[in-house]
């Protein structure tokens, strides 16, 4: 098969019939079955073929959309009428959607072929995508490692070449964090930049959707492509959408923030060094470096978790075996089968986070936890306002570590939690992040450095994104 840079190349090799669709799907198939081992995809589309004759047709004769042959790959938290939504849990292990997200419907109409689902932690519930009842995903740069979580398998999709791009979710690094672990770019847009109708919930004033890809150029498209306002999520964003995708690569100066508390104690010399050295190329080719401060990163980790298992709680209590999904047949009251339904259908840490979420709602905790903790979401907010005044960009380390062993702190919650230190703050406050690979450690796993910008200023992450590509290779 022949190989292409990104879509635009991949759409002129078919349009000149250099590339044959079928047979690129058909590659991206045999690639998935070769690579099972890895447990990326919970599920796999073989319509997909028929879509991509159909397709090539549509390329041919000059009727194609945008990402017209473009083969991606679904989290198994978004859904698509007709076919399985399980994310990735027992509780809807049998259950099919009855509508199309708005974000993946967007894909299709541009003539995307969506190749299948891929697995996740349960309901985007972790960090090592071992939390998943279809079993670990497995890295495919060392398959003793993680890959990251909660969105693993579209990390791996992409990073193993089994499709061209991937869509995740994040809610506190599920993106960022596993594309950084398997050496791919991606992007976690804005709140409210992308349609969140569709996507199951977890904590839903932190849920965003975005894309993976091997390129910024194909973030671009996916992006330009999934925005935009949607009247059946009420938090869509009215306002306009850039066209992300045919921006020119940039000459222009960015100021750049360093913030002190991203790289303290705690980060892996090999991440600080490599990222410290693309700081000072940027200072040599004439960019401005600032030192600012965040100071209540501190608090990141433990609000976030606040918030979010207290919205977990309150979204996962529809699971409830009464309407859809699993239903526990050793029950004799209503209460028993609400009890055994949830107790069999969840996993440890969904039950961790739902339990944890339910505490700090309950009375006399909700202002201790959930009440300060809203407060010191509103300071973070005030913190990154007030830097933005004087930066275009802030840089830092996406995760703290390099992809870390499988099973090696599934018994440690806490140290599971910390992984996600430097990408929460992006859901507390609402802002765009991207995790671009830039390197690799002694051992060759990947190394991610996180671009993060003020709200809906995306255009600057992907101009940034590009030339900072353009400096490291």
């Amino acid at each position: 098969m022949l190989s292409y840079k990104n879509h635009s190349e991949k759409f002129s090799l078919i349009k000149e019939s250099k590339l044959s669709l079928r047979e690129n799907v058909a590659f991206f198939l045999n690639r998935i079955k070769d690579n099972s081992n890895l447990n990326a995809f919970n599920f796999v589309f073989d319509d997909c073929l028929e879509n991509a004759d159909n397709i090539e047709d549509k390329i041919k004769n000059g009727s194609a959309g945008k990402l017209a042959g473009m083969v991606v790959a679904v989290k198994d938290v978004l859904a698509i009428k007709d076919r399985q939504l399980t994310c990735s849990s027992n509780i809807l292990k049998d259950f099919n959607s009855l509508y199309t997200a708005t974000s993946i419907q967007k894909l299709i109409d541009e003539d995307a072929i969506i190749i299948g689902k891929t697995n996740c932690d349960e309901f985007a519930m972790g960090s090592s995508n071992e939390n998943s009842a279809f079993g670990a995903v497995k890295n495919p740069v060392d398959t003793s490692r993680v890959p990251g979580g909660s969105s693993g398998g579209s990390a791996v999709a992409v990073a193993a070449n089994l499709c061209d791009v991937s869509i995740g979710s994040d809610t506190g690094g599920s993106i960022r964090q596993p594309a950084a672990f398997c050496g791919v770019y991606g992007l976690k847009p804005t709140y409210g930049r992308v349609s969140r109708y569709g996507l199951t919930a977890f904590a839903s004033s932190f849920d965003t959707i975005g894309p993976f890809a091997k390129n910024i150029e194909d973030i671009s498209l996916v992006l330009s492509v999934i925005s935009g306002y949607d009247l059946k999520d009420s938090t869509s964003q009215n306002i306009e959408v850039p066209e992300f995708d045919s921006y020119q690569s940039t000459n222009k100066k960015f100021k750049i923030g360093l913030p002190k508390e991203y790289f303290a104690e705690g980060l892996n010399e090999e991440i600080k060094n490599t990222i410290l050295k693309i700081v000072d190329q940027l200072k040599d080719a004439g960019h401005e470096i600032i030192n600012i401060e965040l100071p209540h990163t501190e608090y990141s980790i433990a609000t976030y978790y606040i918030l979010t298992t207290a919205e977990a709680s309150s979204n996962l209590a529809r699971f409830d075996g009464a309407r859809y999904g699993y239903r526990s047949k050793e029950s004799n009251t209503l209460k028993n089968m609400y009890l055994n339904s949830r107790t069999e259908g969840f996993g440890a840490e969904v039950k961790r986070r739902i339990m944890l979420g339910t505490y700090v709602l309950s009375a006399g905790y909700y202002d201790a936890y959930y009440r300060k903790a809203q407060k010191v979401r509103r300071l973070l907010k005030q913190d990154f306002d007030k830097v933005f005044e004087k930066v275009d960009l802030i840089l830092t380390p996406t995760t703290p570590t390099t992809a870390f062993k499988l099973g090696e702190k599934s018994n440690d919650p806490l140290e599971m939690y910390l992984e996600d230190i430097y990408t929460t703050s992006a859901n507390l406050v609402g802002i765009p992040g991207i995790s671009i690979p830039i390197g690799k450690d002694k051992q060759g796993l990947p190394i991610g450095m996180q671009i993060m910008a003020n709200q809906f200023d995306e255009q600057k992450l992907l101009e940034a994104g590009k030339y900072f590509n353009d400096l490291i290779s």
